[in-house]
């Protein structure tokens, strides 16, 4: 068995959309490696910071993400060649293997798909597109009917219109008090 303690550049594109490890930010890696009948097994934790977007509010987030880690490298001309398929487990090449796999998927299952700055944040508002939690409590925007929209267009015609234009439109019928 050995311990092995590194520090590591992270590749390119280690995240989802909203948020990922920053391409060469320092990925902490804390492995054990055994020798195993079929392998070299690799576990372990695997330490980074993330930066993306709350999915709600668009406000910048920045955290670390620990993620445990356990992958099977098998010896060539293993059993495990016989009993699994080419891509299912990690193959030695000579005394090397590829460990970006494993990191990338412990890492990329390990993010939320809709990040959050905090758990209860309330959002945007969708008309006005201000951070709710900096809006008073009794904001709102009015909502028309679309389908009395035109009708309200021509109100607002008529009730910004001067006075003669006015009684013209509303025509002879109308009286007024």
């Amino acid at each position: 068995m050995r311990v092995v303690q590194r520090k590591v550049p992270a590749p390119a594109d280690l995240g989802l959309e909203l948020i990922g490890v920053p391409q060469g930010a320092d990925l902490d890696l804390d492995l054990r490696l055994e020798s195993v009948s079929e392998g070299v097994l690799v576990s372990g934790t695997v330490t980074a910071p993330v930066s993306g977007e709350c999915g709600r509010c668009l406000r910048p987030i920045s955290e670390t993400l620990s993620v445990p880690i356990q992958e099977l490298y098998a010896y060539e001309n293993s059993t495990t060649d016989e009993t699994t398929e080419e891509d299912e487990v990690g193959r030695l090449q000579g005394d090397l293997f590829d460990l970006e796999p494993a990191l990338r998927d412990g890492v990329v299952l390990a993010l939320p798909a809709n990040p959050l700055c905090r758990a209860d944040c309330p959002g945007l508002c969708p008309e006005c597109g201000v951070h709710r939690d900096e809006l008073p409590a009794d904001h709102s925007h009015q909502q028309v009917d679309p389908r009395w929209a035109a009708l309200n267009n021509l109100n607002n015609l008529i009730d910004s219109a001067p006075t003669e234009q006015a009684r013209a439109a509303r025509g002879p019928d109308h009286e007024e008090n």
